[in-house]
């Protein structure tokens, strides 16, 4: 894994903005297939990074898909249905909430999977933010067994 400054501690919205615009970046890296630094690049131009936490954007928008078969693996374990069967934003939402879960231990489970239902109910279908609310739940109860208890 690439060396990302985890002792830093930005504000939880600059997170939170971070976590918006690397949604919708791995949602066009999904769909269009363009390369990351492209789709960074023009993310960079077209957004005031000023108010975002820049690391974590960086972060999330490469580590997902470099990990994207350990994620969707550990994914499929969980779901009720193939990941194809999943809207391209639901699941660009639940890999990179379970790149957080995974990877991401100083960031709170309850963080994890708020954003990721509020992400859900701003880009996702109508019920969408409901299934990754489940998915995300049961997610943490296995690798965040320590911090629920």
């Amino acid at each position: 894994m690439g060396e990302y400054n985890k002792s830093k501690q930005p504000k939880p919205a600059q997170r939170r903005r971070a976590r918006r615009l690397a949604v919708q970046a791995l949602y066009q890296w999904q769909i269009s297939g363009s390369s990351l630094l492209a789709i960074e690049m023009e993310f960079r131009e077209d957004n005031d990074f000023r108010k975002l936490d820049e690391d974590y954007f960086s972060e999330l928008l490469h580590q997902v898909p470099a990990q994207i078969s350990r994620l969707d693996e550990t994914l499929g374990q969980l779901l009720d249905r193939p990941l194809q069967d999943l809207s391209p934003i639901e699941l660009v939402i639940l890999r990179m909430g379970t790149y957080e879960l995974l990877e991401r231990k100083d960031v709170p489970y309850r963080v994890v999977i708020n954003e990721g239902v509020d992400l859900a109910k701003t880009f996702g279908a109508t019920d969408g933010h409901k299934y990754v609310n489940g998915v995300l739940d049961k997610l943490a109860r296995i690798v965040r067994q320590d911090e629920k208890a």
